[in-house]
């Protein structure tokens, strides 16, 4: 897969704003009942929209990805994506502004012409500036409203963006968790995609997961930004998956995968069993966050 130069410029731009911290001691433990959006009555293949920038898709696609666990599963789905490499969530609309009107304006006979979408704001926004998270989904959300008034709207749970074994990454974690789970409070038929929780439990050892494989993090790799490799590219997969069927999924024998980390290596239909460390626990993990 063709990757992008990110437009993060250090290590420092994330981590800047940890000056701008709430303190996260009384909540550091989150309920776990949130809300589960329902999508609407559709009368042909459901639609899924995914918009967002380089945690939906970097080293691995999460809308590939999806569609083929979709196709391997015997579900036909339509999968629609608008993304942008390292920008805010209005920036993703205002570089894509030609096709992101044309696909909201798009009508659908049973009315509803997405009937999932998945938002992912960038994370230094979804980390310290909840206002702007929340204008940033609700302009986006009322742009797909048009035409898709009942649309289950899934907001994605950013990362921590510390490495796991770094003194910061609780504290980003619970605060990312807490200003999303902000932002589903007043979208209508809004849930969480729990990408964080899922990928920290999996740090965690949850369901024997192993994280470490030869001293090298099989969940997540990058200098100055940490992007999903092939490890964490499954398991957000099949929690979306989870979270929208409320049941496992059937792993496909293949998937689309990162040949490596780096600049050249490209996607390529690869053994799940060979490129994914522990398959069975991801899904486990997965399953227990959707």
């Amino acid at each position: 897969m063709k990757k992008y130069i990110l437009i993060f410029s250090t290590a420092a731009f994330l981590f800047s704003s940890c000056n701008k911290y709430t303190s996260t001691e009384n909540n550091t433990v989150f309920e776990k009942n949130l809300p589960h959006p329902k999508p609407p009555q559709s009368s042909g293949p459901p639609r899924i929209l995914f918009i967002g920038n380089s945690q939906t898709e970097y080293f691995v696609s999460a809308p590939l990805m999806f569609k083929e666990f979709c196709n391997a599963n015997n579900l036909s789905i339509n999968v629609d994506q608008l993304i942008t490499v390292g920008v805010s969530l209005k920036k993703v609309y205002e570089t894509n502004k030609t096709e992101a009107n044309q696909i909201f304006s798009n009508r659908d006979k049973d009315g509803n012409y997405y009937d999932y979408v998945v938002i992912q704001e960038s994370t230094e926004i979804a980390l310290s500036e909840i206002e702007n998270y929340m204008a940033n989904v609700k302009m986006i959300v009322e742009k797909i409203h048009e035409n898709s008034p009942d649309v289950a709207v899934y907001i994605y749970q950013g990362i921590s963006p510390a490495a796991y074994t770094d003194p910061d990454f609780m504290e980003s974690h619970n605060l990312i968790r807490k200003n999303a789970i902000s932002v589903v409070g007043f979208i209508k038929n809004a849930g969480l995609l729990r990408v964080g929780d899922a990928v920290k439990d999996a740090y965690d050892g949850e369901s024997g997961y192993k994280y470490l494989v030869a001293g090298k993090d099989n969940l997540r790799y990058g200098k100055h930004t940490l992007h999903l490799i092939n490890d964490g590219g499954f398991l957000q997969t099949v929690l979306l998956y989870a979270a929208i069927f409320d049941k496992k999924p059937i792993i496909p024998k293949k998937l689309l995968l990162i040949t490596g980390t780096g600049y050249f290596d490209n996607l390529r239909k690869q053994e799940v069993v060979k490129a994914i460390s522990n398959p069975g626990a991801l899904q486990e993990i997965a399953f227990n966050n959707r």
